[in-house]
């Protein structure tokens, strides 16, 4: 009789199946981003009219020099408020941003980038061309990828 399979008949096509799902598909090309020279209020807003968790810190050539996020802006308050230090134009993204960033190539598979964000803990990787900023991947991108493959093989 044989042994009956419960997940269902399988795809046999070759199409799809050996393309590999790069950054360059899912990451995000339209991005907030903040100079070093921006104010932390201006930041904090920012992040509050947008949704967003935080952003890529980049020159006027559009160098990625560093990156600001929610927690960044936390510690800030934070250390105001112990200090009873009122917040000032001197609280700059520069004096706040995390300067040693890591980034993820937009040529990686999906997947991999997966597994680094898994490895690294971090919530999002600006994606860098020649020094320049082009986009960013965030865990939410890898979570669109892997719905639209559902069952299909992942490379």
């Amino acid at each position: 009789m044989g042994i009956k399979s419960f997940q269902g008949k399988r795809d046999t096509s070759q199409g799809k199946k050996d393309e590999q799902i790069l950054v360059s598909d899912y990451m995000t090309t339209k991005l907030v981003t903040f100079k070093a020279e921006d104010s932390l209020d201006h930041v904090i807003s920012m992040l509050i009219k947008y949704k967003i968790s935080g952003g890529p810190v980049v020159n006027d050539k559009n160098d990625l020099i560093g990156i600001i996020s929610e927690t960044d802006c936390i510690k800030h308050i934070s250390e105001s408020k112990y200090y009873n230090m009122p917040s000032d134009r001197n609280n700059t993204v520069g004096k706040y941003m995390v300067s040693d960033v890591d980034t993820i190539d937009k040529n990686m598979n999906i997947f991999d980038a997966a597994f680094k964000f898994l490895s690294s803990r971090r919530r999002r990787f600006p994606v860098v061309e020649n020094g320049k900023l082009i986009g960013q991947l965030s865990q939410k991108d890898v979570l669109k990828a892997a719905l639209k493959v559902k069952g299909n093989t992942w490379k």
